[in-house]
């Protein structure tokens, strides 16, 4: 792989790929996404998903118009939604030549040593085939973490690293990091000195947050990862943060 070439995971959050009117999937974020995905892997790109999603899916599945509030209940929305999830990231990766396969992760499998070995393998493994898109979840009717803190921001982050990626892209709602005065930071080489500038608001669906997505960036950037997070929302982003140009707050070491 070149140098131009890299290897990208995009964690696209709950808020960009359900509708702002209630619990639904919006399938024309998720063709825009799936599509500029789609454009990096033909440039050459090794992409892997981390893709939230899951629990709205399912709530939209089974008309429930708010996310309950009991975990048993959340899980067994994981548990529908994440089949319908992945049938629309594999019919949308489709009409691009492109499969997808399903990884569902815990934290508990980055920690133990042999289950972080098998993971690391498998996506190797996957990434030899240059028509394969990895979807990675956090295992959401089983695991409890992500589903009542970062909304796979830390997943996404614990990926990046386990993949060695050169690249990690935070989409969100929002178009990044913003300063006092609601201006865009574009550029953050300390995270512990912007870390008073994290809101920790969430949508209705979602569970993350500017505190999550800053954790995440310094965990990467710990691991020499470089890390984006910007607005879900905005043509071209993926493709601007990947070519270094303007996209929403970057987080890098000290050039």
């Amino acid at each position: 792989m070149s140098d131009k070439r890299k290897r990208i995971v995009i964690k696209f959050g709950t808020g960009i790929l359900t509708k702002s009117t209630g619990n639904t999937l919006n399938p024309a974020q998720l063709r825009r996404l799936t599509g500029e995905v789609a454009d990096l892997v033909a440039a050459g790109h090794q992409c892997l998903v981390v893709s939230s999603g899951a629990v709205g899916a399912g709530l939209m599945l089974m008309g429930i118009e708010e996310r309950p509030s009991d975990l048993p209940s959340i899980q067994a929305c994981a548990a529908i939604g994440q089949s319908r999830l992945m049938r629309h990231y594999e019919t949308l990766f489709q009409r691009h030549g492109l499969h997808v396969a399903q990884l569902l992760l815990s934290h508990q499998d980055i920690d133990s040593r042999t289950r972080y070995q098998n993971a690391r393998n498998t996506l190797e493994r996957l990434l030899r085939f240059r028509t394969v898109v990895p979807i990675i979840n956090e295992n959401d009717s089983v695991a409890v973490e992500e589903l009542r803190f970062g909304d796979n921001d830390r997943l996404s982050a614990e990926v990046a690293i386990l993949s060695d990626a050169d690249l990690l892209i935070i989409l969100t709602s929002v178009q990044g990091l913003l300063d006092e005065e609601n201006r865009l930071i574009s550029k953050v080489t300390d995270v512990e000195a912007v870390s008073h500038l994290a809101r920790s608001e969430t949508g209705a669906l979602s569970r993350g947050g500017m505190v999550t997505k800053l954790q995440a960036a310094k965990m990467a950037l710990q691991a020499g990862i470089t890390s984006v997070i910007a607005s879900g929302f905005e043509p071209g982003i993926m493709a601007a943060a990947t070519e270094g140009k303007a996209a929403g707050t970057r987080f890098t070491g000290v050039e």
